[in-house]
């Protein structure tokens, strides 16, 4: 695939802040609700000398705020799917953090039943498995109940939630994510084939102990657990470590695969 078809898809769905050597593996990043791709710009540069990292964008923010926020876990998962086809010709490590390691995993699937390698292995942050229902009525809160919870969850500037015009672009976003996210039900038994890697702070009020564990029961290669130190978003003060626990992981997950091999 050339350069100039993965610009193209990048124009849509996937974003690329930092360019990597020319052997690097390849890392997809998948945000938190509410999030935007620019999430991930901390941790990309961090990996920028030892993996080629793309970031998903969803609908709805940033440069793609002229269109609706997807409100359909799967609907995400199989956009997502489809802007990654010019990266399937290998196996990709996938990364989602909270809302995004659902989305992940989705991801995940769908692209096990596709042509190329299927994915090398799948990271997950800061959140349960799929088999836990999540919902906790936050997309159905109004706007002030909505903004209240995020402010808990201290995942949003206070600058950004006492500004009127920059709610009224955040909170159709947000609200479409957390209907995607608690709307969405497991398939029941569903699992994928590849191995994952469980990441959670220490700290994280939001990811009860026991239903993390159960990402074990979504695979049928190994899991692994690592504890970073923070709370929910401990990504945003751990860059660096997550980024040594990310390069152990891709080196890792390459081991275990067999040699790179082209779409049939």
């Amino acid at each position: 695939m050339t350069n100039t078809h993965r610009r193209g898809a990048a124009r849509g769905w996937i974003r690329q802040y930092h360019n990597p050597r020319g052997d690097a593996p390849t890392l997809v990043c998948f945000p938190h609700a509410g999030g935007s791709a620019t999430s991930f710009f901390s941790l990309s540069a961090a990996l920028s000398e030892g993996a080629e990292v793309l970031i998903v964008q969803y609908p709805g923010r940033q440069d793609r705020l002229d269109e609706a926020a997807l409100k359909d876990l799967g609907e995400l998962a199989d956009g997502a799917a489809a802007a990654l086809a010019p990266w399937t010709d290998r196996p990709l490590t996938l990364f989602g953090h909270s809302m995004g390691s659902v989305v992940a995993y989705e991801v995940a699937r769908r692209l096990e039943r596709g042509p190329g390698p299927g994915p090398a292995g799948l990271i997950v942050s800061g959140n349960t498995a799929p088999s836990v229902q999540r919902d906790q009525g936050v997309h159905l809160m109004d706007d002030e109940e909505l903004m209240t919870w995020m402010s808990a969850l201290a995942g949003t500037p206070p600058a950004v939630l006492a500004d009127k015009e920059i709610l009224a672009t955040v909170v159709p976003a947000l609200r479409g994510d957390f209907t995607a996210l608690e709307t969405y039900r497991d398939p029941g038994g569903s699992s994928v084939e590849c191995p994952i890697s469980g990441y959670v702070g220490d700290r994280d009020p939001h990811v009860p102990h026991d239903d993390f564990l159960k990402w074990a029961e979504h695979t049928t290669a190994e899991f692994t657990v690592q504890v970073f130190e923070g709370d929910h978003f401990y990504l945003e003060s751990q860059a660096q470590e997550v980024a040594r626990s990310v390069l152990r992981d891709l080196s890792a997950f390459a081991s275990r695969r067999p040699a790179r091999h082209p779409l049939a």
